[in-house]
């Protein structure tokens, strides 16, 4: 699986300092989701761009080449905060299906988190090149890719050994689904639940399938 980092680097930069490529990035994604949510794709030039991230033109465009190049870090972004949560929850001294419910939930709070990213991500891939929608859909069967290894990794200690490669594969995009339907439809989930009974609600009914996988092996 390719990692954050070499996706990262298909956005092509002259700047030699990855820490600083890497700050003036999240930058100018963190700008331009409420930009191209607030007035379109389409409607945010790159000289509204570059002053909501106190950049010049110029020097924004060391940093990327054009406004789809923005789109594809905003999925970057994504993947990271992902990837991140997700580490963290397997390095917690939880087994089983404990370590399986942080990892869930790891990955909600994110959703939550970058609800606005996410929904950006869904409503403007059509505008990409084909190029970048490629990317766009194979960052996207990392995040679920993340969730397989993370239960293939739970699987080998012996703690979940009722999974087997098919239903780990098929709760991998069930989590990602779930995940991204709080994104989707928090216009209505908001009003009827916190992001904490819905992690709480939506880990039992993953929880309650595994369950029933179970009693039928």
């Amino acid at each position: 699986m390719r990692t954050k980092d070499s996706d990262a680097k298909e956005v092509v930069t002259q700047i030699k300092n990855q820490e600083l490529v890497k700050e003036r990035r999240r930058q100018i994604v963190d700008a331009a989701v409420p930009l191209f949510i607030e007035h379109g794709y389409h409607k945010t030039t790159t000289r509204l761009l570059a002053k909501a991230t106190g950049l010049s033109i110029g020097t924004m465009y060391d940093y990327i080449s054009t406004k789809e190049d923005v789109l594809y870090l905003v999925c970057m972004a994504i993947f990271s905060e992902v990837e991140h949560g997700v580490k963290e929850a397997l390095a917690r001294p939880l087994r089983g299906k404990d370590a399986l419910a942080e990892v869930i939930r790891e990955y909600f709070l994110v959703c939550d988190k970058m609800s606005d990213h996410v929904l950006l991500m869904y409503q403007v891939t059509q505008f990409l090149s084909p190029k970048w929608q490629k990317k766009v859909l194979e960052a996207e069967i990392n995040i679920t890719d993340l969730f397989i290894e993370a239960m293939h990794q739970i699987r080998s200690t012996g703690t979940l050994p009722e999974l087997d490669d098919d239903t780990i594969n098929l709760m991998g995009h069930n989590i990602s689904i779930l995940g991204h339907s709080w994104t989707f439809r928090r216009w209505y989930f908001a009003k009827h639940f916190t992001i904490e009974s819905y992690i709480a609600q939506q880990t039992d009914f993953i929880m309650n399938f595994l369950d029933s996988k179970k009693e039928h092996v």
